[in-house]
């Protein structure tokens, strides 16, 4: 096939209560330098004729390893004092998929979640498993210690002491983060109480991309919640909930309050609204983010992409960090209700 049809990308980086008032002006430059650095690192991918799939990758991988998104180096920590990972991938031509949940020494969750969807029999892998296969497959990986920020560390303190079920078991877990230095992206203070102002967000990163063969992908990957407990695995790693892609509807990479993401299918949902009743993608996301959701009082949103590449953003909290490509290959980046 001729390598000369248009590409497109879109990401997002967590959705949730993210008020410009609570802004620093150096936060928020930081936040968009990212999103476009992800961005840019698809695209690149796609220009050179690269799959949707690694197209995706290749912008996750970029906000994994920042520690400005709940993700990779970013991740938020449980109740346990620890960083549990989740991650999922699909590609549209062939419904093909790759997950994985629950896994602490990998560096970049999306990237082995793409070699359990190309390399394995299975769909989805956990815990020990899940790393027993990355060390098979020569996955790179990194001490707890690497996934340590201040400000997520700083974040369960805060929740432990407003958690009145905070258990003995955290309470005598060894500390062995608490001396630990940190230091975060030079641009970046951490003065003042307003320069994380998106604690209370839904943190997850994710994105949909369009390849110059007309297949679409989506991939999601996350730290969870903060102070999660019991093993406690949301909708990034599942497949119809947290991401989906089929080539006949759509991609969509969602992040929201995960438990209702589950019980909606809110990825699968929103593509089978296009399929089955021939409407846009974006009044299909609507109808699931924007009533379906709210109805169930869950928050969150959506990124998605049409297999013409038409990004689309939905979401019903008070801000989202998002961005794409547009056809000319110029790069918009936004983070509030807007």
């Amino acid at each position: 096939m001729a390598k000369n049809k248009p590409v497109a990308i879109a990401i997002h980086g967590g959705a949730g209560t993210i008020l410009k008032a609570n802004m620093t002006p150096e936060l928020e430059k930081a936040y968009h330098a990212e999103l476009e650095e992800a961005l840019k690192a698809g695209h690149k991918v796609l220009k050179k004729g690269g799959s949707s799939v690694e197209a995706v990758q290749a912008a996750i991988v970029i906000m994994e390893d920042s520690p400005l998104f709940n993700a990779g180096k970013g991740a938020v920590f449980t109740h346990q004092k620890t960083n549990e990972l989740d991650a999922s991938i699909m590609e549209g031509k062939t419904l093909n998929a790759g997950a994985i949940s629950n896994v602490s020494h990998i560096k970049n969750p999306i990237k082995l979640a793409a070699l359990v969807m190309t390399e394995s029999r299975h769909v989805m892998l956990s815990g020990e498993g899940a790393e027993q296969f990355a060390q098979s497959q020569s996955v790179e990986m990194v001490k707890p210690e690497y996934f340590y920020t201040d400000r997520r560390w700083q974040q369960l303190q805060k929740v432990l002491k407003e958690d009145p079920d905070a258990s003995k078991l955290s309470e005598d877990k060894d500390d062995k983060y608490a001396s630990t230095s940190h230091q975060q992206p030079s641009q970046v203070s951490t003065a003042s109480d307003k320069v994380w102002p998106d604690d209370k967000k839904f943190g997850t990163v994710g994105a949909v991309a369009l390849d110059q063969d007309g297949n679409l992908a989506a991939g999601t990957s996350t730290g969870g919640l903060t102070n999660k407990k019991f093993g406690r695995v949301g909708d990034s790693p599942i497949i119809g909930a947290g991401t989906y892609a089929d080539n006949e509807s759509c991609a969509i990479s969602a992040t929201g309050h995960g438990e209702y993401f589950i019980r909606a299918a809110v990825a699968h949902d929103v593509c089978a609204r296009v399929k089955y009743k021939g409407i846009k993608l974006q009044a299909a996301s609507d109808e699931v983010i924007l009533d379906k959701l709210v109805k169930m009082e869950g928050q969150g949103g959506v990124v998605g992409m049409t297999p013409q590449g038409e990004a689309v953003f939905s979401f019903n909290s008070k801000g989202m960090y998002r961005g794409y490509v547009d056809a000319e290959g110029k790069i918009y980046t936004a983070i509030y209700e807007e």
